[in-house]
């Protein structure tokens, strides 16, 4: 089963109630043909952005729901030929865990200790020195699994950053 959003405007020409009871009668049409509503919004008056068939407001209304694809036409079909709705647009809703998600720009800073500074450091360390370094903001799954959260956990002792400095400069 696919997941389907409808969306529809109703005529202002009827009442609420009749509104609501077209709604209803669109909810009938996927349940009897074995479909499930996953949500569902009322229809509410509201004032259009621009006129359809020369009627400046109408009921907007959205129904999310699941059904097979070769039944779907027959919904649609009865949208479609329903006169009281003025427009309507439906759309198949993809699946929330299939986007990838993204990377944000924001970049968290984190106190490191001397001891945990690379090899590679310009400023003079000593015992007490701390120092705050940007790390890129990632995804929860991604942090667990990254290379620089590994090498965050391995300590190097001051001395033997001092000794390796030592090595290759040649000292």
């Amino acid at each position: 089963m696919k997941t389907y959003e409808l969306a529809y405007i109703i005529s202002p020409e009827i009442t609420s109630e009749e509104a609501t009871a077209k709604a209803q009668e669109i909810e009938s049409a996927i349940q009897s043909r074995e479909g499930t509503i996953v949500k569902q919004q009322n229809p509410v008056a509201r004032t259009l952005s621009y006129q359809i068939e020369k009627r400046a407001s109408g009921y907007f209304g959205v129904i999310e729901f699941q059904l097979e694809p070769e039944k779907l036409l027959e919904v649609k079909d009865i949208v479609a030929k329903d006169k009281k709705i003025v427009r309507h647009m439906l759309v198949i809703k993809e699946a929330a865990e299939f986007k990838k998600a993204r990377r944000t720009r924001e970049t968290p800073k984190v106190k490191v200790e001397a001891e945990e500074l690379s090899v590679f450091s310009t400023t003079p360390l000593t015992d007490e020195t701390k120092v705050e370094v940007e790390t890129p903001k990632v995804e929860e799954e991604e942090a667990e699994d990254s290379p620089t959260k590994k090498e965050a956990k391995e300590k190097v002792e001051l001395k033997d950053i001092e000794h390796e400095l030592d090595e290759i400069l040649g000292e």
